[in-house]
């Protein structure tokens, strides 16, 4: 009887295993195109970008494409991916897999270990509206270069001690000078036409030498003088909001081999 029940038990290790395709531990692809979505020039490129900065950061950068996920929501299957091909580096697997799918047009990012802490759910919102435009558009390249630059950006702001969160989103400096670039330009349209009106209206008016030629004669009268009260000071000391409620951080579920993950996804 012990000896059907460990025959069992393996059987079920087996399937589990073969589901995905296994690589050897320490030279895993960390891109594995099976949708075929890159030319072999691109695949090239795309792995030289996700190999120089997952051993910079020491964290497995990985991006998986393929056809069919076989059933299984894009959760499972990324969070499997991951978990049964031995991704991640270090003791608590760091990494961060972006999964696209092809057959209802998925896409899903699974964060483990410190990638759970590098991308939270708000900095996943962040990243993903990065890369979804060129990848809805089949700019697939351009999408995954930007998620792979995005990822080594949101990793080396953790490392602060302030990961991109609720409060603390990345700035946009483009758009800001964009927008101030925007408003000079208006703002000087204006005044030359405003000043170009004003110096027509005055052409036919001659300057004078003094002060007094610009007051009628005895149309200035001071009957009465007082002091006025113009502006105060008041100082105001701000009290520090409470914010623990602002609903930052991760959310985490447990994977199928027992790991916690991070992430989201949706369609493109």
């Amino acid at each position: 009887m012990k000896k059907k029940k460990t025959t069992v038990i393996l059987a079920l290790f087996l399937c589990i295993v073969t589901a995905f395709p296994v690589f050897a531990a320490g030279d895993l692809p960390r891109l594995v195109d099976g949708a075929s979505l890159l030319s072999p020039e691109e695949a090239e490129e795309l792995l030289g970008k996700l190999d120089g900065i997952s051993e910079r950061q020491q964290m497995d950068i990985v991006v998986v494409t393929v056809n069919t996920l076989d059933g299984k929501t894009p959760q499972a299957y990324a969070d499997d991916f991951f978990d049964y091909n031995g991704y991640g580096i270090g003791p608590d697997r760091d990494g961060i897999l972006l999964l696209v799918s092809m057959e209802d047009r998925d896409w899903y990012i699974s964060t483990r270990g410190y990638g759970i802490t590098a991308v939270t759910d708000a900095g996943l919102d962040y990243l993903s509206a990065r890369f979804l435009d060129d990848l809805s558009a089949g700019n697939y390249l351009q999408a995954f270069l930007t998620y792979a630059e995005q990822c080594d950006q949101f990793i080396a702001q953790a490392k602060t001690g302030q990961a991109y969160d609720v409060g603390n989103e990345p700035k946009e400096p483009f758009g800001w000078l964009k927008f101030i670039g925007i408003s000079l330009a208006v703002g000087l349209a204006a005044a030359l036409i405003v000043t170009g009106v004003m110096r027509g209206q005055l052409k036919s008016v001659r300057g004078r030498t003094s002060a007094g030629d610009y007051v009628k004669r005895d149309s200035l009268r001071i009957t009465e003088s007082s002091d006025m009260f113009l502006y105060s000071h008041v100082s105001r000391t701000a009290i520090p909001k409470n914010n623990s409620g602002s609903g930052g951080g991760s959310g985490v579920h447990i994977s199928s081999s027992g790991a916690s993950h991070g992430g989201g996804g949706g369609k493109f």
